[in-house]
């Protein structure tokens, strides 16, 4: 290795700005991106020299190797790190604990499939520095920008998040589900506290949360195709979606998980009765019989939706899941009886079945709701 005195000076401005504090944090929320994060790094050197910046991957246990992956790469640069989580899933709450785990002025979020087009950051950055936005936006949507190879129904989808979004974000925001941006660490400061980190899409949220009105500015790219693994989009990131939505409208007055929660419960209902009727009616099986079969039916149903959709970020598996349904089973027994007792009162004291049943209802639900969710998914927040 060469003495310091005689490394030329782009070499003594490179070193400079590795020894200093990032101006810049790039946030990176992973899962299962072995192949991709080398390839990303590289990228971002490329993009960003003369800038003082570091790297933090969000990792959610990635079976792939991912977070062992960025730690090889850390080990040859200090501006790489890597927070590795484990029994929580989600990209929303991924960004907020890399930001929080930064000290840098400037946050930007980028996906690590390599869709997002890194060389638009010196940009954003330039755009910040300049007074003229709080938040830069890579977008889509604008002049220039573009969704690349997205087939239609993917395209009719983002369409449609779009028009939905609306109730959080200004209209002259074109592509509110963008998940590539950047801004001032202030943004983040003020807005943390009312975030609700669900699901994928932290830009609309951002926008909901903060107390005063954005001043932002979109810059356009052309979204590529990914480099390497599967696309982590999926029918229930809708779902994700809806309850971002439904958790800026009502989440101040009811949780939005109990909301969810209520939803299955629904669903389930219709289960029981699904099951319950072809065993009386066809099977002939008395009516006890029937009832407990058609409950232990409904219960699982509402088990097993409740931990892909309400508790996603907290999914259990494997022997986990088959002792976290003996717990939710354990747990709506008892809330069924708390039901019928409840209701039977009420009813004695006023005469009026609906009420009745209706009360008992609520006690029931908010019991299996608050049991559960501390007993079975672990879960103390909303």
């Amino acid at each position: 290795m060469r003495p310091e005195s005689s490394l030329d000076d782009a070499e003594l401005v490179s070193e400079d700005l590795r020894l200093r504090g990032a101006e810049l944090t790039v946030v990176v929320p992973t899962y299962n991106e072995c192949e991709n994060v080398a390839a990303l790094v590289g990228r971002l050197r490329s993009a960003l020299g003369g800038v003082a910046w570091e790297v933090i991957f969000v990792d959610d246990a990635s079976p792939d190797g991912t977070a062992e992956r960025v730690r090889e790469l850390a080990l040859q640069d200090r501006r790489i790190r890597v927070i590795q989580r484990f029994g929580r899933r989600g990209l929303s709450s991924a960004c907020v604990e890399g930001m929080l785990a930064s000290a840098a002025p400037f946050l930007a979020v980028l996906d690590a499939d390599l869709q997002h087009d890194e060389r638009l950051l010196p940009a954003m950055l330039a755009t910040l520095r300049g007074g003229a936005a709080e938040i830069v936006v890579g977008s889509r949507y604008v002049s220039g920008g573009g969704i690349g190879d997205w087939d239609r129904g993917r395209a009719r989808l983002s369409r449609i998040g779009v028009r939905l979004s609306r109730i959080l974000v200004p209209e002259d925001l074109k592509d509110p589900m963008s998940g590539f941006f950047m801004m001032h660490r202030g943004v983040f400061e003020r807005s943390r506290e009312r975030l609700s980190a669900i699901g994928f899409k932290l830009l609309a949220d951002l926008f909901a949360s903060h107390p005063s009105p954005l001043r932002f500015e979109e810059l356009p790219y052309q979204f590529r195709p990914r480099n390497a693994g599967e696309s982590k989009l999926d029918s229930v990131t809708a779902w994700d979606y809806a309850m971002l939505l439904l958790d800026k409208m009502v989440g101040h007055v009811v949780p939005v998980r109990f909301v969810s929660f209520s939803i299955v419960g629904v669903l389930g209902i219709a289960v029981h009765f699904a099951v319950l009727t072809p065993l009386l009616r066809i099977a002939h099986t008395r009516f006890t019989v029937a009832q407990a079969i058609a409950a232990l039916c409904a219960m699982t149903f509402n088990f097993a939706l409740n931990n892909l959709l309400t508790y996603r970020d907290a999914r259990l598996r494997g022997w986990r899941w088959l002792r976290g349904w003996f717990l939710f089973v354990l747990a709506c027994s008892i809330g069924g009886v708390m039901n019928v007792t409840v209701a039977s009162f009420i009813f004695k004291s006023y005469g009026t079945w609906v009420i009745g049943a209706l009360g008992g209802i609520l006690v029931g639900s908010m019991w299996n709701y608050a049991v559960t969710k501390f007993f079975t998914w672990g879960r103390s927040g909303t």
